[in-house]
């Protein structure tokens, strides 16, 4: 190889490892920090939903980022008894990520922590492309119902 070529190639290599950092990024708000292995989430919740058989009030947020974006995410749920406001702790709850319009969900199952209070932080909630999402949740235990949160992500 000669002396230019050496060159060339040392400046090649350069250059990307400049370049490389910025590939794939994204606009979207620096990471939130986080507290005893769980997501700071907003106090203001992204939506308030009334669960499909009227027996739940969930308030639902989003963290790194509200409102949601493309990659991963933890979205915590404040589950309450929609008649008497009471948090209803000792649900087993499963969430599945679907894209309607692509007929599929994700490739990751979210992984669920219950915190008391009401509160369940799902994390690992993978949104990989942009587009609508469902956030398919099922609740099971004390109270048997479901919810169907639908989100623009961008």
């Amino acid at each position: 190889m000669s002396r230019r070529e050496s060159f060339v190639s040392a400046a090649s290599l350069a250059l990307i490892g400049i370049l490389a950092p910025s590939c794939g990024g994204t606009d979207a708000a620096p990471s939130s920090t986080e507290s005893s292995g769980t997501a700071t989430f907003p106090a203001t919740a992204l939506a308030t939903l009334t669960s499909d058989g009227g027996k739940l009030l969930i308030a639902l947020r989003s963290a790194p980022y509200q409102p949601l974006s493309p990659g991963l995410e933890s979205i915590e749920l404040v589950v309450t008894d929609a008649s008497t406001g009471a948090p209803v702790n000792g649900l087993s709850i499963t969430m599945t990520p679907w894209m309607p319009a692509m007929g599929h969900g994700a490739d990751t199952t979210p992984v669920l922590t219950a915190l008391g209070q009401g509160r369940y932080v799902f994390t690992d909630v993978s949104l990989f492309m942009p587009g609508e999402w469902q956030l398919r949740t099922q609740f099971s235990g004390q109270v048997t119902d479901s919810v169907e949160p639908t989100f623009s992500v961008d």
